[in-house]
């Protein structure tokens, strides 16, 4: 089973969205899926690099990305565990991903509204915890 890391800018301010990572966090732990935080003080260029020199794939939360629904989703997360390289998800900084800085091809979006990046850092946690559900077959996703 490959690696799946979630990549954040910084570690939330806001207890109640760092509550909801940390308890999501937990229960995807097992199923090979971790969080890492990174320095809101690096700067929004630094982290941009630091992630491009990644082993893997890269894939940049961004609205402008593809979009998927739950079941798709938990699709691109198994063909994640199946095509055995590591997977990165990266939460942008608070003002976002710096223009040309990433890959158009590589760019995934939780919705056309825009979130706070801290927010965004919850339900991505949250579809990973549902897509692991789905594959799994338990009744937690109720569509």
């Amino acid at each position: 089973m490959a690696r799946v890391t979630v990549h954040l800018h910084g570690v939330p301010k806001e207890k109640a969205n760092r509550e909801l990572i940390e308890m999501y966090s937990k229960r995807i732990s097992s199923r090979g899926i971790r969080i890492e935080y990174h320095s809101d003080k690096m700067g929004v260029e630094a982290y941009a690099s630091y992630l491009g020199k990644r082993k893997g794939t890269v894939i940049y939360l961004d609205e402008g990305g593809e979009m998927l629904d739950s079941l798709e989703f938990s699709s691109r997360v198994q063909e994640w565990n199946i095509a055995g390289d590591e997977t990165h998800l990266a939460i942008g900084p608070a003002q976002g991903w710096p223009s040309g800085s990433i890959p158009t091809n590589e760019r995934l979006s939780l919705s056309k509204m825009t979130y706070p990046h801290e927010l965004a850092s919850v339900l991505l946690v949250e579809q990973l915890y549902r897509a692991t559900e789905i594959l799994r077959g338990s009744a937690y996703h109720k569509a």
